[in-house]
């Protein structure tokens, strides 16, 4: 098979992957709880990383890796995935998953605003405009379209899922000046992360009572939210040659999700939760665009 039609593949299997993920969170957090689901799929996205790397014959590099960048691999492995997915998850508890789902895709907003903060890089005005439709997108999803009477539905859950997505913003700002394999960082990160998540787990919750669907759900979440997912995308990335074209598939994804949700497991998909994602993602587009322009202005 040709590297890009191969790169395709990888990248439409992540996608269609990425679309479940809402409704696997949803189904799950009816038998475990957030910190639970933190614990649980953790251990299953650390089992498969470590099993990466056994395959790749890299596992003695985990002690040294860890050993030269200590104080960052704490923060960093505190940060994601223990905070970012117990956030995420709460958030996910609060709302209605059709509306949680689609706040998270403000990440690469967000990411924007955190990088002119941190890094220093400059927003230009398409930066401004992508800022104010998504955002907007977001007040139109939260408010259920009755942005003039500004009631939310579930504030906490609207807030904790925007804090989620600088979150996860921060995490790859963080990435963005360590140049070590991002298949090694994960499972060094999720090797910090599983044991307090354990020790908490043990302290404040139960986990006699949960029955296999629970541990099938979960698992689940572990292997393609945070796990195989990431594995697909990477490897679609590095083999494509046409970089725009791959991760333009990604938009496809929170529509998918929400059809998913409606026939899965019956959530109501309001008008306006349509509208503010359609927002959102035109906010992204002109992202996209404004990077594909850049970039052919320099050619």
């Amino acid at each position: 098979m040709q590297p890009d039609k191969k790169a395709l593949l990888f990248a439409v299997t992540a996608v269609l992957l990425w679309s479940t993920v809402a409704t696997a969170f949803k189904i799950t957090l009816t038998y475990l709880t957030p910190l639970q689901m933190v614990t649980a799929a953790s251990g299953v996205s650390l089992g498969l990383f470590i099993l990466i790397l056994a395959k790749q014959g890299r596992l003695r590099a985990i002690g040294p890796e860890f050993n030269t960048h200590r104080k960052y691999y704490l923060f960093l492995g505190l940060m994601n995935p223990l905070i970012y997915y117990l956030i995420l998850f709460e958030a996910y508890r609060l709302l209605p998953a059709s509306q949680a789902q689609p706040l998270n895709y403000t990440w690469a907003i967000a990411l924007t605003l955190m990088a002119a903060l941190f890094l220093g890089q400059k927003i230009r005005k398409r930066d401004w405009i992508a800022c104010g439709l998504g955002y907007s997108g977001v007040l139109v999803i939260a408010t259920r379209g009755d942005i003039l009477g500004l009631e939310f539905t579930n504030p906490l859950g609207v807030g904790l899922a925007l804090l989620s997505t600088f979150l996860w913003a921060g995490y790859w700002i963080l990435n963005t000046r360590h140049k070590t394999d991002p298949v090694l960082t994960l499972t060094v990160c999720f090797g910090i992360a599983f044991p307090i998540a354990v020790v908490a787990s043990l302290i404040w919750s139960d986990w006699s009572n949960i029955p296999w669907q629970g541990w099938l759900a979960v698992s689940y979440v572990g292997l393609f939210e945070m796990g195989v997912t990431f594995i697909l995308w990477l490897n679609a990335m590095k083999l494509t040659s046409n970089a725009a074209k791959i991760s333009n598939l990604i938009f496809i994804s929170p529509f998918i999700s929400l059809l998913l949700l409606a026939l899965i497991i019956g959530e109501t998909i309001y008008p306006a939760t349509v509208i503010g994602l359609m927002m959102i993602v035109g906010g992204l587009l002109i992202q996209q665009w404004q990077r594909r322009t850049r970039v052919a202005g320099e050619a």
